[in-house]
């Protein structure tokens, strides 16, 4: 019986083939651990300082900033205070007004607002008692009366009509401070504008528990009684533009925003929203326009921002007006 024996010997087919396949997986092997060595390089590095303990913060001094909050300086809410319901200093000062007034409250305390207790309408401001509005004059500054005669006969002598008030003498007449040498105009409640802004009682729940006529607790400043000049000169041409253009105007809210420098002037005016019409809004926007504002007081100016006083004033036509 005889067999093939087959032998390979080194240069046939089969050890070339052997020798390249070695070959190749030596190659293979040397660049996957290349692979392998760069993929776990670039790794530590990228998230090597996770792992790593944080390095030490230098202590720095503690830095101590001073922020001015006195209520000329951030503009505190404005209240504003008949002239005949003025008191002395109250001792918790919480809103800002042309006058001083003590909180008290006609019903006991409902709420946790610094606000009496009262029942009114559900209206989005705060009035604290009801009137329709009143002006003397077709929106112009208001003017004194004429002083009486000692002859009230029509047929007597003609009487010598007063020249109408300026707008800063009469803001000069309002924020004087008396003196024991006063004139009589300067006391005289003529000087007073006879402009009166319509006000319809509001529904408020507060905590007010001195019982007697509903007020709040308010301090006169230059700053109140700054502003509650710009709202008289302001509110009485509104409400003599609106009277006059009331079947051109729908109800809703047109909100002004605007900034009176130093000098009095109007700056940067324009309606931040309004769900009126146009006829409101050019009804406000002349309103503002045409008021004629005094220079503020240096003892106002100097606490305000160098740009001056930002105002925020909604005009709101209701469904029953």
């Amino acid at each position: 019986m005889t067999a093939d024996i087959m032998f390979a010997r080194p240069g046939t087919p089969e050890n070339l083939r052997d020798h390249e396949y070695e070959t190749r997986t030596i190659l293979l092997a040397v660049l996957a651990a290349i692979l392998i060595h760069l993929f776990v390089a670039f790794f530590l590095a990228a998230f090597g300082g996770i792992f790593s303990p944080p390095a030490p913060i230098e202590d720095k001094p503690v830095e101590l900033t001073l922020v001015d909050l006195s209520p000329t300086t951030k503009n505190s809410e404005f209240v504003e205070t008949d002239e005949s319901k003025k008191a002395p200093e109250p001792t918790e000062k919480t809103f800002e007004s042309n006058a001083n007034s003590i909180g008290a409250s006609e019903l006991a305390a409902t709420g946790q607002l610094p606000l009496p207790s009262q029942t009114g309408k559900d209206r989005p401001f705060m009035d604290l008692e009801t009137h329709q509005h009143s002006l003397e004059t077709k929106g112009a500054q208001p003017q004194p009366s004429a002083a009486p005669q000692e002859n009230p006969n029509p047929s007597a002598a003609p009487q010598t009509r007063q020249a109408p008030v300026t707008a800063a003498e009469q803001f000069a007449m309002l924020t004087q401070k008396p003196t024991p040498a006063a004139t009589p105009l300067a006391a005289s409640p003529q000087t007073r504008s006879a402009y009166r802004a319509q006000k319809e009682r509001t529904r408020i729940s507060g905590r007010i528990t001195n019982r007697g006529v509903s007020s709040v607790n308010a301090l006169g400043t230059p700053l109140g009684r700054y502003q509650k000049f710009l709202l008289d000169a302001i509110g009485s041409r509104w409400y003599a533009f609106v009277d006059r253009q009331i079947d051109l105007i729908s109800i809703g809210t047109a909100r002004v925003a605007f900034v009176v420098d130093r000098s009095g002037h109007v700056k940067n005016l324009k309606i931040v929203e309004n769900s009126s019409n146009e006829a409101l809004a050019n009804v406000c926007i002349q309103s503002i326009q045409d008021a004629q504002l005094p220079p503020m007081p240096d003892e106002l100016a100097t606490k305000l921002p160098p740009e001056g006083l930002d105002m925020d004033i909604p005009f709101t036509i209701f469904p029953n007006r």
